[in-house]
């Protein structure tokens, strides 16, 4: 009679088993959880909206750089017996007679390119020193609050309910020499607002977090705090806000300087204030550089528009 048991047994022994199963390679590791800004990044490669916006501001940021890579003329120096000449020809794409000549017979195209330094050195200044000051004085208001936080709240509605143009230029018409820095102190003095406003909401929201209970628990000093816990999970509606508002204060820098309040040199304002004067005989002294300052503020505000879907979480 043969032996059951044994036959059972070697029939179960040789049966295989989950445990010899060959373990996947990457089994073993974690799967990579991808931080907020890892989303927005991911968001943004994919977005054709913020591609070519960022390729619009490299291209600005380029020119403004290097001009002298882009044209040979002097932006400043004419000569009167070219005034109101246009040659608008393809074959003569770089030259200073490219897009013609305006009433002092200085290049309109060297003007142009010129003129896209005194715009982007404003804008970018400008939205630097909002940031700064605005996100300082809503971080303390938010953090802090209290008596701290009513003063400060207070003084930011007193400058929000100033009209923002008809300040600057109340500002700027008490100086004589109105240079880049000038400019860029007046916007800033009445455009610190709303960067304050929301930074001190982001950082009411932020100090309620566990991480800067446990950091206090901890020890940690009131600058740690703010500068290390807070203030980086506080960034991404300031940069949108920001990023906006930069195209804002080209447009504003452009009307200012049009109104004959703004900048004394080079700049696309003073083009389109210059060329308003004399549309109905050289209508390109003002055309060129109007398509020139939509194009620059459009890709500005395309920029914050894409950043702005990629950092709220309720856009997606």
């Amino acid at each position: 009679m043969p032996d059951v048991t044994k036959t059972a047994t070697k029939d179960v022994s040789t049966e295989p088993t989950d445990a010899a199963a060959p373990i996947p390679a990457d089994a073993s590791k974690p799967e990579k959880t991808r931080s907020l800004w890892g989303d927005a990044w991911a968001d943004l490669r994919r977005s054709w909206i913020f591609i070519v916006s960022s390729l619009l501001i490299l291209f600005l940021l380029f020119v403004t750089f290097f001009p002298g890579w882009f044209t040979g003329a002097n932006p400043i120096s004419g000569d009167l017996a070219k005034h109101y000449i246009q040659k608008p020809k393809l074959g003569d794409i770089g030259s200073a007679d490219w897009l013609g000549y305006d009433a002092q017979g200085r290049s309109v195209y060297a003007r142009l390119i010129y003129g896209t330094r005194a715009s982007v050195a404003v804008g970018f200044g400008t939205t630097i020193a909002v940031t700064i000051v605005g996100g300082l004085i809503g971080m303390l208001a938010g953090y802090f609050g209290g008596v701290l936080d009513s003063i400060l709240s207070r003084l930011t509605d007193v400058f929000f309910g100033i009209p923002f143009l008809l300040g600057t230029m109340v500002v700027l018409n008490s100086f004589t020499d109105r240079t880049t820095w000038v400019v860029i102190g007046a916007l800033a003095f009445f455009g610190w607002t709303q960067i304050a406003r929301v930074m001190r909401g982001a950082v009411i929201t932020t100090k309620q977090a566990d991480y800067v209970h446990a950091a206090k628990a901890l020890g940690a000093s009131t600058t740690r705090i703010m500068f290390r816990h807070i203030l980086p999970n506080t960034l991404a509606p300031v940069i949108v806000v920001a990023t906006i508002s930069l195209g804002v204060y080209i447009g504003a820098e452009a009307t200012l300087s049009y109104l004959g309040l703004g900048l004394e040199g080079v700049s696309w304002g003073n083009d389109i204030s210059d060329g308003g004067n004399s549309i109905r005989v050289a209508k390109w002294i003002m055309l060129y550089p109007s398509i020139m300052l939509s194009i620059t503020v459009l890709a500005f505000i395309m920029l914050g528009e894409a950043v702005r879907n990629a950092l709220d979480p309720k856009m997606r």
